[in-house]
């Protein structure tokens, strides 16, 4: 059973409220158009059927005109050679064609009013139609954009951020660790330069006061 029952279901739907409803709004959006399109060809069909039997009534008018009109232009003739009795057949036949022109010109009016009735089915289903695959597209772009955030997200969820900015912060402190390292060498070479400089100066001393000594004591024994 299909979600439309009927051509007027179609033209007076809600395709918002129906989609807003559906479990799952793509398939039912491809299932209406697969409908709509389905009554539309049903309804093109119809629309070009009537319009062959227009144009064919068209063509038994065209017909019954001519005919009408020549068994009018027989009555005349036969009235003016006394044919009283030929005219009295032909004025028969040309109120029988005069009837059938009645006829088949009510016939085309109601063609003419069945396809226009038509026509503007056609336009509304079109419209409609137009509509459903708007929201189709429109559907499948929002997938689509929702699958994409879902694969980011995912993705991001799958690198443990605090993990990384540990051992970054720890490659940070490393290099700064070195770099503090670095500079406190630097910082000392002048320092150990200057203390072994003095270290020098005071080794002398002591070995000139030694000297001095050694020689006081010397002279003291002579």
């Amino acid at each position: 059973m299909g979600i439309f029952s009927r051509f007027r279901d179609i033209v007076s739907s809600n395709l918002n409220a129906l989609l807003d409803k559906a479990e799952d709004p793509e398939k039912m959006v491809r299932l209406m158009i697969q409908e709509m399109e389905d009554t539309l060809i049903e309804v093109k069909s119809s629309c070009a059927g009537v319009i062959a039997d227009q144009k064919k009534i068209e063509r038994a008018l065209v017909e019954a005109r001519g005919l009408a009109e020549e068994w009018d232009n027989k009555a005349k003739l036969a009235v003016s050679k006394g044919r009283d009795d030929l005219g009295r057949a032909a004025i028969a036949e040309r109120r029988r064609f005069q009837h059938k022109v009645e006829f088949l010109t009510g016939e085309v009016a109601r063609t003419k009013e069945m396809v226009a009735g038509f026509q503007s089915d056609i336009a509304q289903l079109e419209a409609k139609l137009n509509d459903a695959r708007e929201k189709q597209r429109s559907l499948i772009q929002r997938r689509s954009a929702a699958e994409v955030r879902h694969k980011t997200y995912t993705r991001i969820r799958r690198v443990d951020t605090t993990d990384a900015f540990a051992k970054f912060e720890a490659y940070e402190n490393n290099i700064e660790r070195m770099e503090a390292d670095a500079e406190l060498v630097d910082g000392l070479r002048p320092k150990d330069a200057l203390k072994a400089q003095f270290a020098d100066l005071e080794g002398q001393e002591e070995i000139e006061r030694e000297l001095a000594e050694l020689k006081k004591t010397m002279a003291e024994k002579k």
